[in-house]
């Protein structure tokens, strides 16, 4: 196809014609129709002869007594003259002597086209650079990283990024896209696929139905997308979740294990009910496996534990103060996580725990300032119309009343960093920032 240096954009339309019809047919129903529409500016015959219109490109052909093709518009005017030449094309109602429809299809802008191409090439070129030397304190790890990158391969008809041994294992990992996938075989895991994008393969659906899937997505919005869509379309048996905000190729060996090993049945994630289960398991690890030495006579025993952080930023705490107004035993361990920006807050659990405890069952919401101190109290009812009011600076909140998308989304406005409420419900879209506190 003919087209001149100066061209801008592409017009891309489809045609349909209740007949037999040929390209010539087309043409000339497009010089025919539109001519005296638009006026002598826009006239098409004098838009080629100034250079502005390029030669009109047609591919069509007929089946069934009916004809289907495709028409390509290279143009050099400006957006708005573009548009309307566009959609002028769209009221074409005949082709030859049968009735016809065209519709615009896109209008392709060749100069973004032109700047992806550049941008590809220049990806290209870099990598042909040469690499700067390796560490020779590295060398062990740096063949070793590479014997396991190399082990990644493609699987099935839609090609998708596998681990070695994702077709003879039992079970398999499902991740977001190839970066992932390495990122594992780093961490000596060889059995996990990525479905590259937010349309799932064939070739995934197919493998989760035979084989025992885990989920492990980005802790992002895009991860979540993606881990409802799969639910959708397939069986999932686990779902693993790395920390709020980090994605799975940035994750540690040590992060991704401890990710994997705290999965989740699907049957919760499909109630909702993750927080529970983590729960859960904790209390069980912590009255079975876990046997605390018994203190020597006239010693004190601990009334708080603080596990090791987990990461740098989420510390899990465990407060076994014993709460009166008749709390039964199960419901006196309360278990949740805060994000912490330094290590000098290690005492925020014990606060936002004590803040707990006297908002607990009075139906009141406090407003929580960066040293732990109450800013403000309300009942929990007018939170809703005097949230607006509200000084910034909040650290959290912690309010006697079940939280809802709409109302999670009003508090995140206030760059709090925890809420704290007896349930959450209805939660598809959680702030990265936001640590939620669920509490009985």
């Amino acid at each position: 196809m003919y087209e001149q240096d100066t061209t801008k954009y592409r017009i891309h339309l489809v045609v349909q014609a209740d007949g037999v019809v040929d390209r010539s047919d087309v043409v000339g129903a497009i010089f025919g129709q539109i001519e005296g529409l638009l006026g002598s500016e826009l006239e098409l015959r004098e838009l080629q002869r100034q250079g502005k219109l390029g030669r009109i490109d047609v591919k069509i052909q007929s089946k069934l007594g009916k004809s289907y093709g495709e028409i390509t518009i290279p143009t050099s005017v400006d957006r708005a003259e573009t548009a309307i030449l566009a959609a002028s094309m769209e009221t074409i109602n005949r082709v030859g002597p049968c009735v016809s429809e065209i519709h615009v299809q896109s209008i392709e802008d060749v100069r973004i086209t032109k700047r992806t191409q550049i941008i590809e090439r220049a990806k290209a070129l870099l990598l042909e650079f040469e690499e700067p030397g390796i560490d020779p304190d590295s060398l062990i790890d740096a063949v070793r990283e590479s014997q396991r990158i190399e082990k990644i391969a493609t699987i099935g008809v839609d090609n998708v990024p596998a681990g070695p041994n994702v077709l003879a294992s039992d079970a398999i990992i499902v991740v977001e896209g190839r970066a992932d996938v390495i990122n594992l075989l780093r961490a000596g895991i060889k059995n996990a696929v990525a479905v590259e994008g937010t349309s799932i393969p064939k070739t995934i659906i197919d493998l989760c139905r035979k084989k025992t899937t885990t989920a492990f997505f980005d802790g992002d919005r895009g991860g979540d997308l993606i881990l409802r869509e799969l639910l959708e379309v397939t069986d999932v048996d686990f779902v693993a979740y790395p920390t709020r905000g980090e994605s799975v190729e940035d994750l540690s060996r040590k992060e991704i294990i401890k990710a994997l090993r705290n999965k989740v049945p699907v049957e919760y994630v499909l109630e909702d009910r993750v927080a529970e289960y983590l729960a859960s398991q904790k209390s069980e690890q912590q009255t079975s496996s876990i046997r605390e030495p018994e203190p020597e006579r006239g010693s004190e025993p601990a009334r708080y534990q603080q596990p090791a952080p987990a990461s740098d930023a989420v510390i899990s705490c465990e407060c076994t103060e014993e709460i009166p107004d008749a709390v039964s035993e199960e419901e006196s361990v309360t278990e949740y996580q805060a994000y912490l920006p330094d290590e000098e807050e290690d005492n925020r659990p014990r606060t936002v725990f004590t803040h707990i405890r006297e908002v607990k069952n009075r139906g009141t919401a406090r407003f929580i300032g960066v040293g732990g101190e109450m800013k403000n109290e309300l009942p929990a009812g007018e939170v809703e119309e005097k949230l607006g009011a509200l000084e910034q600076g909040l650290e959290g909140i912690v309010i006697d009343q079940e939280i809802n998308q709409q109302l999670l989304d009003q508090f995140s406005m206030h760059g709090i960093r925890y809420l704290a409420a007896p349930s959450f419900t209805g939660i598809v879209r959680l702030p990265a920032t936001i640590r939620l506190i669920p509490f009985r």
